[in-house]
């Protein structure tokens, strides 16, 4: 409770302010965890494929002594070893990042990122992916905020198809008016138009946990909102039963910067797309 009044009620609003700042933070790391929480059976799982790679084309190196098997065996040793690089630093990026940073960001390399780590967890669930990056829109965010909404819709997504289904993630620049788009639209099973209204209230959920205990605080979108917003940015959903959920992410434009990354290739331009 506040009492008092001028200098006095000014620090205890500061210092509420402060607690209030404090625990916003601690709530975004603890929902970052949970979803690290719900990679973690998929994660495993494609570590064990990896390292049974390695130790299989390790003894076929072994076993034979002519130079085209060993370098076959050491191509896919060290093909195996990218992978596992690439999971690893995605995962210590997202997990560790608790600064509030914010940089010139390619939107589309930002997303191929994180698809890195779900698409195992996603396969898993026989859920296929279609990503399509038809441009390749800059704006400046704190990435892994933005990969942490990614992987909240991401997750949702999932759950909310239980036998199956598609995933598409597009990102497009919208030029005229000035944003950077993200979609994510599942074949889910919808949400009801009575509920649309409330799904980014605080603990106001659609959804009961998952078996893994995943998700049903009414939390998780709630914090997309707040991230979303916090860089003047908007969230948005469109929802039919029985034939899914879309959401879009639009983040302001910026310029490229002079020295930008290399962009990552279009996954749509693949011969096949990821597939569950």
């Amino acid at each position: 409770m506040i009492a008092g009044d001028g200098p006095v009620r000014d620090q205890q609003v500061e210092q509420l302010e402060r607690q209030i700042s404090e625990l916003k933070q601690q709530l975004m790391q603890a929902q970052k965890l949970s979803s690290v929480g719900a990679l973690a059976a998929s994660i495993t799982h494609e570590f064990n494929n990896i390292l049974t790679t390695v130790i299989n084309y390790a003894k076929m190196g072994l076993r034979h002594k002519d130079v085209k098997t060993r370098e076959k065996a050491f191509d896919k040793i060290l093909s195996a070893g990218q992978r596992a690089s690439k999971i690893t630093t995605g995962m210590l990026a997202y997990s560790r990042n608790n600064s509030d940073r914010r940089d010139p960001t390619d939107l589309a390399n930002l997303v191929a990122d994180m698809l890195v780590l779900v698409e195992k967890d996603l396969q898993m669930h026989r859920v296929r992916l279609q990503a399509d990056f038809p441009d390749r829109p800059f704006a400046s965010v704190n990435g892994s905020q933005i990969q942490q909404v990614l992987l909240n819709l991401i997750i949702n997504a999932r759950q909310a198809m239980s036998a199956g289904g598609n995933l598409a993630i597009v990102v497009r620049a919208n030029h005229e008016a000035g944003m950077g788009e993200i979609s994510v639209r599942d074949s889910g099973c919808g949400i009801p138009a009575e509920k649309l209204p409330r799904i980014f209230d605080p603990f106001y959920s659609t959804k009961s946990a998952d078996e893994q205990g995943q998700g049903g605080t009414g939390l998780g979108l709630s914090l997309c909102r707040e991230i979303i917003e916090s860089h003047h940015g908007r969230i948005r959903v469109e929802s039919a039963v029985g034939k899914g959920t879309m959401f879009t992410l639009r983040l302001p434009l910026v310029p490229v910067p002079a020295f930008a990354p290399t962009p990552t290739p279009n996954p749509a331009d693949a011969p096949m797309n990821r597939a569950g």
